[in-house]
Order: C-alpha cells, then sequence, then structure tokens
C-alpha cells in the first residue's frame, strides 16, 4: 500500500473517477468533507458505492472514514456501510490504542450481524488530529489485530492547538507538527504496523509533494494519504520499490537464508548485519 485518496461520500461522481486513480485504496469520506445535514445522504451513496465497486475484481482497497466516536455518528456511519462489506475503516481524531478497541468491537458486532469473515475490515487510525492524542501515541500495540496503520494529519491539530499556520514561511512544518509527524512514525513502529504520512494540502505542487515523498520515505513512511486524483501517481512512484532496490533486498535475504546461524554477512564487500535484514524484509513487504 503506497497511496491512500480521500473522496466525499456524498459523491457518486468523484467516487467513480477514484476507481480509476490508480490509488492503492480510496478512503470514502463520511467526516470532513461531508456537511453536517449532508450525512445520511452520504451514507446511502457509499453504501451504493461500495455495493458495486465490491463486486470489480480489479480495484483498489475500499476504506471508510466514519466520524469519530465523540461525534455520535460513528454507529449509524457502520450501519450504513458495513453489510456492503468495506476492507477497511479510517478512525479520525483517534486517542490511543483504547479507541481503536471500541471501534474494533463495534466493527466485530457489524461483522457477525452481516455474516463477514470475522476480522476482514481492517483499521487505519488518524492519531495526531487533537492536542490529547499525541500524548497516546505510544499505546497502539496490541490494540486491535484488525489496526494495520497509523496515520498522522495536522489540519485538524492545527485547530485544535490554536495555530495561525502549521507551516512556516518557507512551506515546512514547524515545530509542534514535527513533533507529531516523529511520535506517528515511532507510534507505529512500536506497533508493527505501517506508519502513513498526512496529505499535502496544495494539490497543484507537484513538486512540494514529491519532496515531501521523498522525506516522508526516507524517514519509514511507507504510504502518503492524498486529496486529490493527480497526486496518486506522484505518490506511488515515489514509495514504489526500485528494481535496483528489490534485488539487494532479495540478495540480503538469501544471503541470511542460505547462512541461518550468521549474525553478519558480506555482499559486495558490504558488512551486512540484522538491521539490514529487516530493512530488507520490510521492503519486500511492499513489492
Amino acid at each position: 500500500m503506497r497511496s491512500y485518496l480521500f473522496v466525499p461520500g456524498d459523491s457518486a461522481r468523484k467516487l467513480e473517477k477514484g476507481l480509476g486513480s490508480g490509488a492503492d485504496a480510496l478512503i470514502v469520506d463520511l467526516e470532513d468533507s461531508v456537511a453536517p445535514s449532508a450525512k445520511e445522504a452520504a451514507r446511502q451513496v457509499t453504501e451504493g458505492f461500495l455495493r458495486e465497486a465490491g463486486k470489480t475484481q480489479s480495484r483498489p482497497r475500499l476504506f471508510v472514514r466514519v466520524n469519530d466516536l465523540a461525534s455520535g455518528h460513528t454507529a449509524a456511519d457502520l450501519d450504513a456501510v458495513m453489510e456492503s462489506g468495506p476492507d477497511g475503516i479510517v478512525q479520525p481524531k483517534a486517542c490511543g490504542g483504547a479507541d481503536v478497541a471500541h471501534l474494533a468491537a463495534m466493527i466485530a458486532v457489524r461483522e457477525a450481524e452481516y455474516a463477514l469473515e470475522d476480522g476482514k475490515t481492517k483499521i487505519m487510525a488518524i492519531a495526531t488530529e487533537t492536542a490529547r492524542s499525541i500524548f497516546a501515541l505510544g499505546s497502539f500495540r496490541g490494540a486491535s489485530h484488525r489496526l494495520t496503520g497509523i496515520a498522522w494529519g495536522g489540519e485538524d491539530l492545527s485547530a485544535d492547538l490554536g495555530s495561525e499556520s502549521n507551516r512556516d514561511a518557507n512551506g515546512h512544518y514547524t515545530d509542534p507538527y514535527r513533533l507529531a509527524r516523529s511520535l506517528t512514525l515511532i507510534g507505529a513502529s512500536a506497533a508493527e504496523i505501517d506508519a502513513i504520512d498526512t496529505v499535502y494540502t496544495n494539490f497543484r505542487d507537484m513538486d512540494g509533494l514529491a519532496a515531501e515523498c521523498r522525506d516522508a520515505r526516507r524517514d519509514g513512511f511507507a504510504a502518503k494519504m492524498a486529496i486529490h486524483p493527480a497526486q496518486v501517481p506522484v505518490i506511488n512512484e515515489t514509495f514504489a520499490p526500485t528494481p535496483e532496490e528489490i534485488a539487494r533486498a532479495k540478495a540480503i535475504i538469501a544471503a541470511f537464508e542460505n547462512d541461518p546461524q550468521a549474525g553478519v554477512v558480506a555482499i559486495d564487500g558490504e558488512m551486512i548485519d540484522m538491521p539490514h535484514l529487516k530493512r530488507a524484509r520490510r521492503l519486500m513487504s511492499r513489492v
């Protein structure tokens, strides 16, 4: 999984366009992009889209961003979409593992009700949207077997902090948001799940997007969220391992498999140890 594209859940036209975007996953949004008065209509549009798109063999994975637990809308969102069998649910404003466990229980009840495979529906948590959530980023490990990724977001956090902007004059994130980003990466690693980078809001600035993707991949993020279909090719290209990287990872893995007792192996004159093997296996898991 390299790219997650947000699509408003109340627009059948945009949802259909999203299917052809090349994104690895669509996040059908019932939260921020849908006005309160349009929630029920969006649920109906989303349910119909999931039902029809789910029949297609060659498609992106289909996630739904429900409204957060404190909103009072989560149960209605799940009731509307779960029968159609989404691949996953995106949990906004997740405040640690307890919130994930709560959502997982709600999902499990509906999987049983609709005769879906137990554990089929995964969870991706957006975990930095409130100041309180920052202090819970170390609590996701073991929260649920459904949890596959943690994402960070700076827009809701800036509103919660009362920031005038989350970026400086050069377009770089300021310190509070760099901290949230770093803790998300560390928290995801501690939980042994993917770290997913936040959206790049200037959808016309492809150079800026590409630079942010490169930085994210360098630091250990596995994927990035997108807000416009035009961003997807840039994200996919940056996060896809190159043929040279794949070949090297295979060589490292093969070297250790050929000598299972070795703690260090030599490849092309370089000493390779266990951290290299771990990185090689992680890269191959994304191929």
